[in-house]
């Protein structure tokens, strides 16, 4: 099948032409393209970390939302290479839009996305489950390498390979290794950097009665094989980049020989598995009878039990939430005073205009993006070392039956708990939900639980109004705040899923799927690989807005309308020397109403009215519209009001919010403005990118403006009442 001449025709060779030459101009360098491809727990995360390190990038593929993870890898000291981390797939017969990347890929030899060859990573303890992805693209004609991983857990479960066997079954080379640890890198490198020809073996060819059709389609578009033949057949719908032309032809030879797409998938799986189990015979023996249940089974009674599983999860809940106030404080503390020593270093030696914006616009607004780093990487931690040894997995499995009564698939779990870190890779893990209503009710709720953005104005206000003291000994009262917050939003998105469920009326049914991983210690490389990854993009993604937000309300907050400002700072000394005040008074009246009359305070001054029921000020006000770029502006625009005219004697930012005052002299930010705040905070759609990521997953503006009305009307009542109730 792999070794036929391809058939030209008048419709293929007018699209050859064309895609020859961008398959000639794919490659302007020397740099060769690998592509990682294996099922999901597979190992190939690791294999793709050994690989590249820290010459990591993140971006799209073209036309989609899905993240495509690449980096760079030194085979040998001439050859260079670029290692695509593709989506994790069971087959080529895609159920998800994450799984249809890898088919458009694999379709298209003339995309610029197009690798010289596949990597195809296995687990060699589950040999005949892996093999069937190997197989389809063997058959696809793709020269591929077979990563033979998890050869410890294999030997573990008694299963030795006759890795030399293997190969001669399979027709291509296998290397056998251990990607956490490292084991087998530097032959798969090796063999990355030599000349590899396409798989000799073929696993499955199609029904006779099917050559016709799969012919003429070969013929139609100039492929390869019979097998992508076969593909186009199966996928003309999802196929991107066929015109509707293209698609239409296709599905009129599918109606003409009565292809039923469903039937052929099952015949061809079956035939598969047949061949796999020869392959298996004569390369793998098991020589340990199992007598006692596996060190994961026993694990799982306890972990998944019904009543000790929730338990055991919200005490790790628990701990990771005083986690990063405990271990996380003494490290913001040294970056928060060492931002304030340098602003009062600066201030105390020079004077004037630009100096004013570098300590009270530059500096307060990167002080308000450094000294969150070190509860971002703590929380990113746990989150690594939770999926690194297979608990993630368990968690999910466990709250399917609690989701399933609010109207959530068992897979909404995984976009909820990684909402935790960050919502807009979180809506776009929702494409996994093959069940349509399920994926729009997960997608809408995702943003109300609390993500990693939330943490800098939760930090401030909570330790404003909550007091420091130890709780039995061992926790902290700021701990149990902070875990309320984020249960506060937990249970707002389930009971809103349940309430969509409701509405959206639908017969689709959804089911829930989840191979377990086994148990495995983190390896510490790949968890920090991923802190280093989370903490950079905070710093340089959102600092970068933070930074110039900062600036912007600098340049409001210190100019105001023409003469104003000079008007009220005649009237504001006269006041003061009428009053007899000191010269610190004096000053601080006149920065006060500076600030007021300025550009950012006459904004302020008209949306006070709407917010004043809910405790807030024109200076919150300020705060609200700024952090809709990104939640955690919040703190910075704090610190940038608070430090316009200041001097350097009020150092760090929780300083300079305990010592606003209100109009009778008193402490500004009560427990009941600070907590109506933070109530406004756990529910508000407070971001752009998550709308941006909800307009891109459901193709149209419906349900980002719904989710923006409900979220914001959400926050506004409960804040509003929490006010009224407190105060």
């Amino acid at each position: 099948m792999n070794g036929e001449p391809a058939i030209t025709g008048r419709a293929g060779a007018a699209r050859s032409a064309s895609r020859l030459e961008a398959a000639a101009l794919r490659h302007p360098g020397p740099l060769t393209r690998i592509a990682l491809v294996g099922n999901p727990n597979s190992g190939k995360s690791s294999l793709f970390n050994q690989l590249t390190g820290l010459n990591q990038k993140v971006g799209n593929f073209p036309g989609v939302t899905v993240d495509r993870k690449s980096g760079i890898s030194q085979l040998t000291p001439q050859l260079r290479a670029e290692i695509i981390d593709l989506p994790g797939t069971y087959s080529l017969y895609p159920k998800s839009l994450d799984e249809k990347v890898i088919t458009d890929l694999f379709y298209d030899q003339t995309s610029a996305q197009y690798p010289d060859f596949v990597v195809v990573t296995v687990d060699a303890s589950n040999l005949r489950r892996n093999l069937l992805l190997f197989s389809q693209l063997a058959d696809m004609g793709l020269p591929t390498i077979l990563a033979l991983n998890m050869m410890d857990t294999a030997d573990q479960h008694g299963v030795h390979i006759d890795v030399a066997a293997l190969q001669q079954e399979l027709g291509v080379p296998v290397v056998p290794m251990n990607a956490r640890k490292g084991v087998g890198i530097a032959a798969l490198k090796i063999l990355m950097a030599q000349t590899l020809g396409a798989p000799t073996v073929g696993f499955y060819e199609p029904e006779e009665e099917l050559l016709p059709m799969i012919r003429q389609i070969r013929y139609y578009f100039n492929l390869h094989n019979d097998y992508l033949a076969l593909h186009y057949a199966h996928q003309y719908r999802h196929i991107s980049f066929l015109t509707p032309d293209e698609r239409a032809y296709v599905q009129e030879l599918t109606e003409q020989y009565d292809f039923r797409p469903t039937a052929r998938q099952a015949q061809e799986t079956i035939a598969r598995y047949g061949r796999i189990n020869e392959v298996l015979l004569n390369c793998v023996t098991v020589t340990r009878t199992e007598k006692n249940e596996p060190y994961s089974n026993r694990l799982d009674k306890v972990l998944t039990h019904r009543i000790w599983g929730y338990a055991i999860f919200f005490g790790v809940l628990f701990m990771m939430f005083q986690a990063v106030f405990a271990w996380a404080s003494y490290p913001m503390e040294l970056i928060d005073q060492g931002v304030a020593w340098i602003n009062s270093l600066i201030q105390t030696n020079f004077d004037g205009p630009l100096i004013n914006l570098l300590t009270e616009g530059v500096l307060a607004g990167l002080g308000g993006v450094l000294i969150f780093i070190p509860q971002i990487a703590l929380l990113f931690a746990f989150i690594a070392v939770l999926e690194e040894t297979g608990y993630m997995a368990r968690v999910t499995f466990m709250m399917d039956r609690i989701m399933r009564r609010f109207g959530l698939n068992g897979k909404s779990i995984v976009p909820l708990i990684s909402g935790v870190a960050c919502a807009v890779p979180a809506i776009m893990s929702a494409r996994t939900i093959e069940n349509r209503k399920d994926r729009l009710i997960t997608i809408f709720v995702t943003p109300l639980m609390s993500c990693s953005a939330r943490i800098p104005v939760y930090t401030v206000l909570i330790g404003l109004v909550v007091p420091d003291e130890p709780v039995l000994g061992l926790f902290n009262l700021r701990g149990f705040a902070l875990m309320g917050l984020y249960l506060l939003g937990f249970f707002a998105a389930i009971l809103s899923a349940w309430a969509m469920k409701l509405l959206l009326k639908t017969r689709e049914r959804s089911y829930f799927i989840m191979e377990f991983p086994v148990y495995r210690w983190p390896r510490w490389k790949n968890v920090g690989l991923t802190i280093l990854e989370k903490v950079k993009a905070f710093v340089f993604q959102a600092g970068k807005v933070i930074l110039a937000i900062s600036i912007i309300l600098w340049v409001l907050a210190t100019y105001g309308p023409p003469g104003r400002l000079e008007r009220v700072e005649t009237q504001a000394r006269t006041a003061a020397a009428a009053q007899n005040l000191s010269p610190e008074q004096t000053e601080a009246r006149v920065a006060s109403e500076r600030l007021e009359n300025s550009y950012a305070g006459v904004f302020g001054h008209v949306l006070e009215p709407a917010i004043r029921p809910l405790g807030f000020d024109w200076k919150i006000g300020i705060s609200l519209i700024t952090s809709f770029a990104a939640r955690e502006v919040f703190v910075g625009t704090m610190s940038t009001i608070y430090s316009v005219g200041q001097g350097a004697d009020e150092l760090t930012v929780q300083q300079k919010l305990a010592a606003e005052k209100d109009i009778y002299g008193q402490p500004f930010f009560t427990p009941a403005r600070a907590f109506s705040l933070l109530v406004f905070y756990v529910f508000a759609m407070q971001c752009m990118s998550t709308l941006a990521a909800t307009y891109r997953e459901t193709k149209g503006w419906k349900w980002p403006i719904l989710q923006l009305v409900y979220m914001t009307g959400l926050a506004y009542f409960a804040s509003l009442a929490v006010y009224q109730f407190m105060k």
